[in-house]
């Protein structure tokens, strides 16, 4: 097995398990005491749904900046559905809906724009966020209590909140997609090189539509838990978070160049995100501190993500 390969697939839970061995040794053993895990699980539930719509993305070689504007849009839609007297399923399903509503748009101006993803998604990440300060009338929206607002809450029967459950499952079909459907197959062929996924029949424009859409989709779930963990729907809520996104996929063995990335890689480089911002907030280390730390995160991510494509191709080489 080349060195690129092996690091993508063990490198994750390696880095899994040094930064818990980490914190284990700077907060105590009682970070990996089940109230602490289950604090992880909640925190994580909502990075890694919307990262693994991200890893979808990222193997066709795209990138999207929206899907922080999208969970707080998503949250907005919620409030105000449930204010006006939806129920809750309602609200779930007109969040989803127009968050792949942005998704579907976003994936026809990179198509039929022929513009780069990162300007268009910049774009869409304003464009967004404005949307959500408008619906709000730019203040949290106060929503009734219903069961959506337990997604994220203890259940002691299933052991973690059902939100968490559903990131798992939803991990399990992104693998299946990636894994065992033309779709994925396609999504790896316009990552590895898109000329040649062209000339071998794959509808290159129609998949990147449909792959934006799908996760836009995704960031829109991640704002139902958002919003299960705020109870309001607040525009401006997930300020940066597609770059937690984005770096989770990145550690989780996702390359920027695309045509790689794996959903199980993405849950954990999701879980080393979350680990590290509890752990630091556990030592009572400042918020600057963690935002240094994340950052360098993702810069070091990024620097392994070069590093794997110089070792793959230097032993393709050989």
């Amino acid at each position: 097995m080349r060195t690129g390969e092996l690091l993508a697939r063990g490198g994750p839970l390696v880095g899994l398990v040094l930064v818990c061995v980490v914190f284990v040794f700077l907060v105590g053993p009682q970070f990996l005491g089940p109230a602490n895990l289950e604090l992880i699980a909640r925190q994580t539930a909502i990075v890694c749904t919307a990262a693994l719509g991200m890893t979808l993305v990222i193997v066709a070689a795209g990138i999207d900046l929206s899907v922080g504007s999208i969970v707080s849009l998503s949250t907005v839609v919620i409030a105000i559905v449930l204010r006006h007297a939806g129920g809750p399923g309602l609200a779930a399903l007109a969040a989803i809906a127009s968050a792949a509503g942005c998704g579907l748009v976003t994936g026809v101006l990179v198509t039929r724009l022929k513009v780069v993803p990162f300007i268009v998604t910049l774009g869409m990440m304003l464009l967004v966020r404005g949307a959500a300060k408008g619906l709000a009338d730019e203040r949290r929206l106060e929503a009734p209590i219903t069961w959506l607002n337990d997604l994220l809450r203890t259940a002691s029967a299933a052991l973690v909140p059902l939100g968490v459950w559903m990131m798992a499952a939803l991990a399990l079909v992104v693998a299946g997609i990636l894994r065992y459907t033309r779709f994925g197959r396609h999504l790896f062929a316009i990552g590895s090189n898109e000329r040649t996924a062209r000339l071998c029949g794959v509808r290159v424009e129609r998949t990147k539509v449909a792959v934006y859409a799908l996760s836009a989709a995704l960031a829109g779930l991640a704002g139902v838990l958002q919003f299960s963990k705020l109870s309001v729907g607040d525009p401006t809520v997930a300020v940066g978070l597609e770059l937690d996104v984005i770096a989770a996929v990145i550690i989780g063995g996702g390359s920027l160049s695309g045509g790689k990335g794996t959903a199980l890689g993405t849950v954990l480089g999701a879980t080393i995100m979350a680990v590290i911002q509890i752990g630091c907030s556990q030592r009572g280390l400042p918020n600057w501190v963690q935002q240094i730390v994340t950052g360098g995160i993702i810069v070091a991510a990024v620097a392994l993500d070069r590093w794997r494509l110089r070792a793959g191709a230097g032993e393709r080489a050989a």
